[in-house]
């Protein structure tokens, strides 16, 4: 890379590190106004609480961070987890289920201190090992601000507090766009030729769009919609998602924005389901 290169890389890597500490900052909000008692609520991830959820994404803080500083050591530890089988998140969160709230709190506050530091320091140009293929700094700045979101869009959901939209959710869509070829292959299928185009309405009214288009087949719809699909924290018919041709629904109903095995998605309607159980509950509880 040159030195333009190098130094357009930096400024893109320091654009998305800026977007990764505003939403940081807003699941850091909701997590300080919760009481401690709601740390052990139940997420729409089955058996995760929110306790679960926090620490997932802190300890994926270090292990990000240690794929920037120590590869080799990732490399070797990740070879390590991921030998006890696919569910590693699942034994991760199980491991640390009882930290209590204030600890995983500051957990996460300390080790995303502390992985933005080391996304400062990064090669714009290096290769980073991850759990499936290996990223660019920017890419793997980007997954740790899908994380975010998606965790985050557990957290919402499970006290009952609406999203705001912003345009970060760009950031989200475009991750789970090129990660469609990775979809297809932790779901043992082959990807289909047909090219796809994806139209989305913004939060600031503006239209996003990838793929050629002249491409039959289609996706299109509120951005917001788009994203809580492809994180499969909403199934597609719980959403005005516009879904045209055999290639795109496919995609659409496998679709996943992370990394590791095939996630099982959600149960179309669990979102009105867990508010009428709040409703039903004490206090609204």
């Amino acid at each position: 890379m040159t030195a333009s290169g190098s130094d357009s890389g930096r400024q893109l890597i320091a654009s998305l590190v800026d977007d990764l500490v505003a939403e940081s900052g807003e699941l850091g909000a909701v997590l300080e106004s919760l009481p401690a008692g709601d740390w052990a609520r139940p997420t729409p991830a089955a058996g995760w609480a929110i306790v679960d959820q926090v620490t997932h994404l802190a300890y994926f803080d270090d292990v990000t961070r240690q794929s920037i500083t120590d590869p080799a050591r990732f490399r070797s530890e990740a070879e390590q987890l991921t030998a006890g089988g696919q569910d590693f998140p699942d034994r991760v969160a199980a491991q640390f289920h009882d930290t209590p709230p204030g600890e995983a709190l500051a957990w996460l506050g300390r080790s995303r201190e502390r992985l933005i530091e080391a996304f400062g320091g990064a090669d714009p140009a290096s290769r980073l090992p991850w759990f499936g293929l290996a990223m660019s700094p920017a890419s793997s700045v980007t997954a740790r601000l899908m994380e975010t979101w998606a965790h985050g869009q557990d957290v919402l959901d499970t006290v009952g507090v609406a999203r705001v939209p912003t345009a970060r959710l760009r950031h989200v869509a475009d991750l789970g766009i090129r990660a469609r070829r990775y979809s297809y292959v932790v779901n043992g299928l082959a990807l289909p030729a047909d090219p796809i185009r994806v139209e989305l309405a913004a939060p600031d009214g503006q239209h996003w769009t990838w793929g050629p288009e002249d491409a039959r087949d289609r996706v299109g719809g509120d951005a917001l919609d788009f994203c809580l699909v492809v994180t499969q924290r909403r199934h597609r018919d719980d959403t005005r998602l516009e879904v045209r041709g055999r290639a795109a629904a496919q995609w659409i109903g496998i679709a996943q924005a992370f990394a590791g095995a095939a996630g099982p998605g959600r149960p179309p309607g669990h979102v009105k389901a867990r508010a009428a159980a709040r409703a039903a509950a004490p206090e609204g509880r």
